[in-house]
C-alpha cells in the first residue's frame, strides 16, 4: 500500500509541474531579454518587442498608461495559440 501511495504522489507531482510548465509558457528570463524597449532621444517612442505595437509618447507609458500594452499582448497571445492548435 505504502507503494502505491508514492507511485500516486509521483504522478501527481509529475502532473502539477507539467500544468505550472503550461502556465508558465516560454518567457526565459535570462539577462538581454526584453519586452518594451523606451527611446527618448532623438524622437521619442515606446515599442513592445513582441507585439509591435508602439506609442509616440512616453509620458503617459511612464505614468502607468500600459492598455494599449496589455490589449496588445492579449491578441499577440492568443494568435499564438491559434497558431499552435492549427
Amino acid at each position: 500500500m505504502v507503494v502505491l501511495q508514492a507511485k500516486l504522489l509521483a504522478v501527481k507531482k509529475a502532473e502539477e509541474a507539467a500544468t505550472m510548465d503550461a502556465l508558465r509558457g516560454d518567457v526565459a528570463g535570462s539577462w538581454g531579454d526584453q519586452m518594451r524597449s523606451y527611446v527618448l532621444h532623438p524622437y521619442q517612442m515606446v515599442k513592445d518587442l513582441r507585439t509591435e505595437y508602439e506609442v509616440g509618447n512616453p509620458s503617459p507609458v511612464f505614468d502607468g498608461d500600459l492598455d494599449g500594452f496589455v490589449e496588445a499582448g492579449i491578441r499577440w497571445r492568443k494568435q499564438r495559440e491559434m497558431a499552435v492548435r492549427s
